[in-house]
């Protein structure tokens, strides 16, 4: 492997930490090597969670976090494990950040002022959102912090404010998806009535399995929140979901969506890279030979579900905990009104 590879799978890592021959390593101390088995390279695991949570038993770190980078180095053992793996990789990166900016402050040093500036750098170089998460992630480790009992104050809490940030508000109109669809690769002809329909994730949509497909409906364990729910059949959706399956009826699969080799579309890892490239590849092609005038995202199709139907249902559908979710996040068809009618 690479160098430059190796380098990619170690950003935001605990110091001493390397990727290589698929498995994390952890390069001990001279002088150290008593305690890891007398190794000079000891073998922490194949994936992340494994690695950090073999990290974590081996080393007694409460008593020895003084700095923030130390305090960054304990969140990513104790804390960033749970999470799924692509907030893993987006976080990491930013840890490596406020290591890098605040890591030489000691943990009780901290001042809002300090954390402004550096949230203001955030902003002119990443944007916003980014700097946003910066925030949250420092904020969430001292929140950590205080409970751990390494702290004795939040420096950020009631203290830093967030940068405002426009919720997307792009409404797919049903000519634009028609026009679409006339270029639309059967897969993708599949994938969108049943997106339509159903309001699901990506993720969820990619992960569903012909074993799903239950007399009552459809059965889902949602990743993000990990709640079960049940899609009732329609007509509609039957007709759907046994297009979707008759298209690949060549290959044996245990997924709705699979690949050419009957493998799911979603990795282990969460990601989608493979849907991803078909559906960008799909997209370009859509406006360079169709009415399309701007392409759309996949996740459009959520909100456009949660648009074309009753705030309640599109609640209901899309498994929010209230309506104002729903509204500030996924309603996005203008609202049609009437003017004022002078009276004579």
């Amino acid at each position: 492997m690479g160098r430059k590879r190796q380098l990619k799978e170690n950003n935001g890592l605990p110091k001493r930490w390397r990727y290589r021959f698929g498995s994390y390593y952890y390069r001990v101390p001279p002088g150290d090597e008593h305690l890891w088995d007398g190794k000079k390279d000891f073998k922490l695991g194949k994936t992340l969670p494994e690695a950090l949570r073999v990290w974590a038993d081996r080393l007694e770190l409460m008593s020895d976090v003084n700095s923030i980078a130390e305090l960054m180095d304990m969140y990513l053992i104790k804390v960033m494990p749970d999470k799924s793996p692509t907030t893993q990789d987006r976080e990491r990166r930013i840890i490596k950040r406020i290591t890098a900016t605040l890591g030489q402050f000691h943990i009780n040093a901290l001042k809002p002022k300090d954390v402004n500036l550096v949230k203001t750098k955030e902003m002119e170089i990443h944007g916003a959102a980014t700097a946003n998460r910066f925030v949250s992630i420092l904020s969430h480790a001292y929140t950590m912090a205080l409970e751990w009992g390494l702290c004795d104050n939040h420096p950020i809490k009631n203290n830093i404010s967030k940068y405002s940030i426009k919720p997307r508000d792009r409404y797919l109109e049903d000519w634009e998806l028609a026009e679409a669809l006339t270029v639309a690769p059967k897969f993708i002809a599949a994938y969108i009535p049943i997106k339509q329909q159903t309001g699901l994730r990506k993720g969820d949509m990619l992960s569903i399995k012909l074993a799903d497909l239950q007399e009552d409906g459809i059965h889902v364990t949602q990743n993000k929140t990990g709640k079960r729910i049940i899609i009732e059949w329609t007509p509609e959706l039957r007709v759907s979901v046994e297009y979707a399956k008759s298209i690949s009826k060549k290959i044996s699969s245990m997924w709705l969506f699979h690949t050419n080799r009957g493998q799911p579309y979603i990795k282990e890892d969460r990601t989608t890279s493979g849907f991803n490239s078909i559906w960008k590849r799909w997209q370009t092609k859509a406006v360079k030979e169709t009415d399309l005038i701007s392409k759309f995202v996949e996740s459009d199709l959520r909100a456009k579900t949660a648009s074309d139907t009753t705030e309640q249902h599109a609640t209901d559908l899309l498994d929010h905990s209230t309506i104002a979710v729903t509204k500030r996040h996924y309603r996005r068809k203008p609202k049609v009104v009437k003017p004022l009618v002078f009276k004579k």
